[in-house]
């Protein structure tokens, strides 16, 4: 294992370097990196799980934001030819273009949690551009993205990730795995797109503006949520009491809603052009 180059790890960028080794080895088991892969790690820091998925695949693409590190990782990591630096805001990075004509990303990260939401959703949007992801989160991101329906983790996330993907939390890391140490707990998390969705919605933003209009005030009904939008009537047509609360439906009955919705406004543009 090659020196690690010190650096300060940057409040504003979210940064908690990883340093367990059991931790480290644990995680790429769990990834189980393969030379056909077409490996992705988002802020790979100062290098410590890098090395061991270029060791394992003999090839990389990392992204970076810190660009003081980017100097360190090309020392580090120069006898690897096939190791790639994107320079970069992961958030605003284009993984259907990193895809190309290529076979799908698998990507890895040990994500800053200031970002790790907005960022998964990104991800999401890119379909079929992802094989698999593999995430370092805040243990409560992990368990709202696995969490079941009726819980108190269930929300916007959770809809938007089991929509697209299979959610598997996998296990726990501590703070002390971490230099500096985190105040709360980390959790591994594998979320693997799925090859036929479940549930096709006809027009997936109108879902997730549904979903985000749903969860606006947990604590109100949906009636109350879907004010102006959704009609009482339309739900009760659907089978779905108004009064329910965002967190009991399921991701097939956000479909449904917006399935629904697509079907009448369509039907209502219809007859409009028809007058």
């Amino acid at each position: 294992m090659s020196t690690v180059p010190q650096h300060r790890a940057r409040k504003r960028f979210g940064q908690n370097f990883l340093r367990d080794l059991g931790i480290i080895s644990r995680i790429v088991r769990a990834v189980g990196p393969r030379s056909t892969d077409r490996l992705v790690e988002i802020g790979p820091g100062q290098g410590a799980l890098t090395e061991p998925l270029l060791e394992a695949a003999g090839h990389l693409e990392v992204i970076e934001l810190d660009r003081d590190l980017i100097p360190g990782l090309r020392v580090q990591f120069f006898n690897y030819p096939e190791f790639v630096i994107h320079e970069g805001d992961a958030l605003k990075f284009d993984f259907a273009a990193l895809k190309g004509d290529g076979p799908a990303l698998r990507v890895v990260g040990n994500l800053p949690y200031n970002i790790s939401t907005p960022l998964i959703i990104h991800l999401l949007a890119a379909g079929s551009a992802i094989e698999d992801m593999h995430f370092m989160l805040q243990k409560e991101v992990v368990e709202r993205l696995a969490a079941e329906p009726g819980g108190a983790d269930w929300g916007r996330l959770s809809v938007m990730a089991q929509y697209y993907c299979q959610v598997e939390q996998l296990f726990i890391v501590p703070p002390e795995a971490f230099v500096p140490r985190p105040k709360v707990d980390s959790a591994i998390v594998r979320l693997t797109p799925h090859e036929t969705l479940p549930h096709t919605a006809e027009d997936p933003a109108l879902l997730f503006e549904l979903v985000k209009l749903a969860f606006g005030q947990r604590r109100k009904t949906l009636r109350n949520n879907f004010k102006g939008r959704v009609t009482a009537d339309t739900l009760e047509d659907l089978g779905i009491d108004p009064i329910r609360r965002p967190q009991t439906l399921t991701v097939a009955e956000y479909v449904a809603i917006a399935n629904r919705v697509t079907a009448d406004e369509q039907a209502n543009g219809e007859r409009g052009s028809q007058t």
